[in-house]
């Protein structure tokens, strides 16, 4: 839970206790919007059905709200928060396989899990991919290591590298949100799928 751990508000038990207790309700909630479903991803990619995009954009947009507000009473500080160093072509290549993956199969790794929960066993076939993956990525790890750790570019964020506040750059996401959801509206539109 970030910063609690940091200020020792929180001890590393109830850290892990909090941990399981939001990831069991956030499977419970994939699982009630029907995302175990691995048509619902696939209809990501195809058109005909965009709730992913929009379920986790509006997720991503009430997280950054909630930073930002919480920044601005002084309940955090956003020093504290960590953010993954940037790797360009690491970021590109993991980038293309896992989005080769996910319309192949369906999945991303928690709805996967989300599915294997209720028995689906092509989400099963699709973790076991996943464990394959894991498996020649981190075996054969010195083959590309060089690729792994070039372009370094630090811990940027995209507000610093377009030179705006925090504020603004929130306040452009929301409108691109608004924007992603009418195109997904009308990709629904001119791609239906009557059943699946």
């Amino acid at each position: 839970m970030g910063p609690l751990i940091v200020y020792e508000q929180i001890s590393s038990q109830t850290n892990l206790l909090l941990a399981l207790v939001i990831g069991v309700g956030f499977g419970f909630v994939l699982e009630s919007s029907g995302f175990s479903s691995s048509r619902k991803l696939a209809g990501m990619f195809y058109g005909y059905d965009t709730t992913v995009l929009k379920v986790f954009f509006t997720a991503a947009i009430t997280a950054m709200l909630g930073l930002l507000f919480f920044s601005l009473f002084g309940w955090i500080d956003l020093s504290l928060v960590y953010v993954n160093p940037t790797y360009l072509w690491s970021a590109i290549v993991g980038g293309a396989v896992m989005g080769a993956g996910f319309i192949m199969g369906g999945f991303c790794p928690g709805t996967a899990f989300c599915a294997v929960s209720i028995g689906k066993l092509d989400a099963l076939a699709f973790i076991g991919g996943l464990v394959i993956g894991i498996l020649i990525f981190t075996e054969g790890y010195p083959l590309w290591e060089n690729l792994y750790k070039s372009s370094y570019l630090g811990e940027p964020t995209m507000n610093s590298l377009i030179g705006i506040s925090r504020g603004v750059f929130g306040l452009l996401l929301i409108l691109a949100a608004f924007g992603m959801f009418f195109v997904g509206e009308w990709a629904e539109k001119k791609f239906p799928r009557d059943e699946y």
